[in-house]
């Protein structure tokens, strides 16, 4: 029999009771939630996730009777995916832990790809990108110029903390010091310190202050150790470097978020070796790299691939000592993984 034709009314009611048995499954599956988490909840309170479990996240009460205490808590299943730093609406029950009802719109959001190659997020509302790199584990510009587009693709102020500065001293690091000089003089802000003797530590506090931050470096940098030695009381787990790779072993294993006594929040990320890009475009790549911004649009041919094109703007740039050869060579390298990623 051939297929009946619906008018546009017939599918708009047809999709209207649709979402009305929908609606109506959630409510029973809320009210059986409620039940089985101990009966009535008590009234709406604003909160903060500050870690992430799963199912289940830690929410911190800001408004209401409940300010300041932490409740682990289960969201309702109409929510999307919660991660550090979101702010919600949650209600709590009688067995110390509650209910998330609501979702609070984000202001910033960092995302990146899982090894599906799927967008995950892996903090919201922060202000601050946090690159944390070191003499050890070996480090590359690569990494941190992919850090820094992923911060400019998110509207994230980014700032380059050197850790293990002690270590320049004792090896052939010299390299490394003078990276961080050049990304100074592209106006990023840098910090140069050592989590060990001190060196340094008063810069990097002054930068976090008021601010809400997230860390990220390959495991290994130090970002435990340094949070430790800002937030006595921590104590989060350090581990050493393995001594077959000479790379970092992981030592966080959920995003959290701390509380600076000056002001300022801390979002401490799992280690990342890499941090891919595929779910950007090659235009927002280019204008990742802040110091191809003015020449982008100048090349001679619309489609220029800037790599070894007559009259691109890009190679000028090379060669007139207004680009480094060695970010023309990393946006390449990148260039050339995002379809692989």
């Amino acid at each position: 029999m051939a297929k009946r034709n619906l008018t546009r009314r017939q599918n708009w009611r047809i999709q209207k009771i649709q979402d009305e048995r929908s609606e109506r499954a959630g409510r029973r599956g809320e009210l059986a939630a409620e039940k089985l988490l101990g009966g009535d909840l008590g009234p709406e309170e604003e909160g903060l996730v500050i870690a992430h479990f799963g199912v289940q996240v830690d929410v911190e009460a800001t408004q209401g009777p409940s300010a300041g205490t932490i409740r682990r808590c289960h969201r309702r299943a109409n929510l999307p995916a919660l991660v550090t730093g979101d702010r919600v609406v949650w209600r709590p029950d009688n067995q110390a832990g509650g209910v998330i009802v609501a979702h609070l719109p984000r202001h910033s959001e960092l995302y990146r790809p899982d090894h599906r190659g799927q967008l995950k997020p892996v903090a919201a509302n922060v202000d601050r990108l946090v690159i944390v790199f070191a003499p050890l584990p070996t480090p590359h510009t690569n990494l941190i110029d992919r850090y820094l587009v992923a911060a400019e693709q998110s509207g994230l102020e980014p700032l380059l903390v050197l850790n293990k500065a002690d270590l320049l001293d004792g090896g052939d690091f010299v390299h490394i010091r003078a990276w961080l000089d050049d990304y100074a003089e592209l106006g990023y802000q840098t910090v140069c310190l050592s989590a060990g003797s001190g060196e340094g530590l008063d810069g990097l506090r002054e930068a976090l202050k008021d601010r809400i931050s997230v860390f990220v470096g390959q495991s290994g940098v130090g970002k435990s150790s340094l949070i430790n030695v800002l937030l006595p009381g921590v104590d989060l787990r350090v581990g050493a470097l393995s001594e077959t790779t000479a790379k970092g072993t992981h030592t966080t294993t959920t995003a959290k978020l701390f509380h600076f006594p000056a002001g300022g929040d801390l979002i401490d990320s799992p280690g990342i070796r890499e941090f891919g890009l595929t779910h950007i475009s090659r235009q927002e790549l280019l204008e990742g790299f802040i110091e191809f911004r003015p020449f982008l649009g100048l090349c001679r041919f619309r489609d220029c691939q800037h790599l070894h094109e007559p009259g691109c703007a890009l190679l000028g740039a090379v060669g007139d000592g207004k680009i480094s050869p060695l970010r023309m060579e990393s946006y390449r390298h990148i260039l050339a993984t995002l379809a692989k990623d």
